[in-house]
């Protein structure tokens, strides 16, 4: 059995559902600390195809002095979500698939839950069913109460989940101890996720790594993940 684990992000890639499809198990990284550095994560924002451009749209959160979890962190309470719609519209009004889908990402994005961890785990749920993955794999890391931190919580995580392999996405090599995987008798493998490439609204050059908000408007009814 295979455990892939992953932070709640907003509104992910097409990698990150991959991931999800390709696991037994999928633990949502909801009980640690929220990254401050970078000028934010992928907890609240991500790119999307702007004028053929990879453009961020964010969902501003409130940020408490200290340190804080995933699963504690707010959103501002300001228009942002009216705001997401209007430059989706501007920006995909004219894809293929827009106005068939249109209705069903807009109820996400104005799905009403201030909590960042619910919002994301809501529409990541939702976008599953609608690209016909199994949500029923996907579990909270809080329910099961670790302590533990970096390697040692996956490890945690992935045994707790009763499986015998982690799968890692590509970029994970270069701060993941594989050899304390083996140790702890578990396997190690690599998600190797080929990203699709489809014809996109407004863009000359295929961009990678949007979305999965892109795909949905552009390309959902022809190309399979």
């Amino acid at each position: 059995m295979i455990c892939a684990i992953h932070q709640p992000n907003f509104f992910p890639w097409l990698g990150f559902f991959d991931k999800i499809k390709r696991c037994d198990k999928f633990v949502i990284l909801d009980s640690v600390q929220f990254a401050k550095t970078g000028g934010g994560t992928y907890g609240n924002r991500v790119t999307i195809n702007i004028q053929g451009q990879s453009k961020w749209i964010t969902a501003p959160i409130n940020r408490p002095n200290g340190l804080w979890n995933i699963n504690e962190t707010t959103f501002q309470d300001t228009n942002w979500r009216d705001k997401i719609i209007k430059t989706l519209i501007a920006n995909y009004s004219k894809a293929p698939f827009f106005k068939k889908n249109k209705d069903f990402i807009f109820d996400l994005v104005n799905f009403k839950n201030q909590n960042l961890s619910e919002y994301n785990l809501n529409s990541i749920i939702q976008i599953c069913q609608f690209l016909g993955i199994d949500a029923n794999k996907i579990a909270l890391s809080s329910k099961y109460g670790f302590s533990t931190s970096s390697n040692k919580l996956l490890i945690d995580l992935t045994k707790a989940a009763g499986c015998d392999t982690y799968m890692a996405g590509s970029g994970a090599s270069e701060y993941q101890n594989i050899d304390l995987f083996y140790e702890n008798r578990l396997k190690f493998v690599y998600q190797d996720f080929v990203h699709p490439i489809y014809k996109q609204n407004n863009a000359e050059d295929f961009i990678k790594g949007l979305s999965v908000i892109d795909y949905i408007f552009n390309a959902r009814e022809t190309y399979e993940i």
